[in-house]
């Protein structure tokens, strides 16, 4: 059995539309923790395996970005290191920044999924044609979300789902397939 076998049909559906990615950051490709140090810096901790599922989900002519209500310059380098280009930060209006994001793209709300974790994420998965959540996602997201991953944010919710997009596209052994040899 493969593991797209148990995802309903209504659901692969909506996978097979999907053309970008947009994510929120903190709680999503982090943990959600923001470490301060005493000089007034932040950071954050990423998963590498979550790059690589984005890089790979690239690789397929995927576009990608961030909405972020926050402001960090650390999101900024992370975006860098992973070629997303279309950053939002301290987006507080999130639909506005969704919006101006499908436009710049190009696509219709069906060709797009988003992933978040909390209630300022509600209002654009409402917009969105999959709707995704992470493990510790908040409880609320299972009124508007398809898809609860199995693993919590930073710790590679954003890899599962990159590579659920990927398996129900038939693109996963094009994009893996020279490691596989």
């Amino acid at each position: 059995m493969r593991e797209t076998d148990k995802i309903p049909p209504a659901v692969l559906a909506r996978l097979r539309a999907l053309k970008a990615l947009i994510m929120d950051v903190d709680g999503v490709l982090t943990d959600g923790g923001i470490t301060i140090d005493d000089q007034g810096r932040e950071s954050k901790t990423f998963h590498v395996r979550d790059g690589h599922g984005l890089k790979l989900l690239r690789r397929t002519g995927f576009q990608l970005a961030l909405l972020t209500g926050r402001y960090s310059r650390v999101v900024e380098l992370r975006a860098a290191e992973l070629g997303i280009e279309t950053v939002y930060q301290k987006a507080l209006d999130k639909v506005a920044a969704y919006e101006e994001i499908r436009e710049r793209f190009g696509l219709e709300d069906r060709q797009i999924a988003y992933l978040g974790d909390d209630l300022v994420d509600i209002p654009v998965m409402r917009r969105v044609g999959f709707a995704a959540t992470v493990a510790d996602g908040i409880e609320a997201m299972d009124q508007v979300a398809h898809w609860r991953t199995s693993r919590p944010g930073g710790r590679g919710a954003v890899r599962e789902l990159c590579e659920l997009i990927l398996r129900t596209q038939g693109t996963w052994e094009q994009v893996t397939g020279r490691y596989f040899g």
